[in-house]
């Protein structure tokens, strides 16, 4: 990995900024380099929300996201919404309850059941985030379970410890 730049969407309420803080101080804790920024419309709850980061081997001297190596969506409006400006060879996981528009190069879709394994597996549909962390991490390895882990557990509220890792072991799984 030399640079990525990651950019998570879905609706306010789904955790999208809070995954791309937790992947962000991860990437930190590993010794990287790494820049969040979010963007949510005028309703905290319901509305368009998006979050980026990149996380680069090396110093980030713009902390834009310009070229998105990675999306990933949780809402069918944020998919249509951020995969029409995507470059081809981004990478692109979304929910599986969502239809990939025929824009998108089809091996370049992964499709993970992130919002029925938060509410069914786990338990609790507001772990869909951490789910989608675990996810992701795995997918683009960005860095160790022990720093993905250590990165969850600084972001979450006291006494939700156990349910949160149920939920990144559960997002990890998603992808093996």
């Amino acid at each position: 990995m030399s640079k990525m730049e990651l950019r998570l969407s879905g609706s306010g309420g789904q955790g999208v900024i809070l995954a791309s803080v937790i992947l962000a101080e991860a990437a930190v804790i590993a010794g990287k380099y790494a820049a969040q920024s979010q963007s949510y419309g005028p309703e905290a709850r319901g509305g368009s929300c998006k979050a980026e980061c990149i996380i680069s081997d090396s110093e980030i001297g713009f902390t834009k996201v310009t070229h998105p190596t990675f999306l990933m969506a949780l809402t069918q409006k944020a998919l249509d919404q951020y995969s029409a400006e995507l470059p081809k060879d981004a990478l692109v996981v979304i929910d599986s309850t969502l239809t990939s528009p025929e824009s998108l190069c089809e091996n370049r879709v992964v499709s993970l059941p992130i919002l029925e394994t938060a509410k069914n597996k786990v338990g609790k549909a507001f772990t869909a985030n951490i789910v989608a962390v675990g996810a992701i991490n795995k997918l683009l390895g960005i860095v160790s379970h022990k720093e993905i882990r250590g990165a969850v557990l600084q972001h979450i509220p006291a006494g939700t410890e156990t349910i949160n890792m149920m939920a990144l072991d559960a997002g990890e799984a998603l992808v093996q």
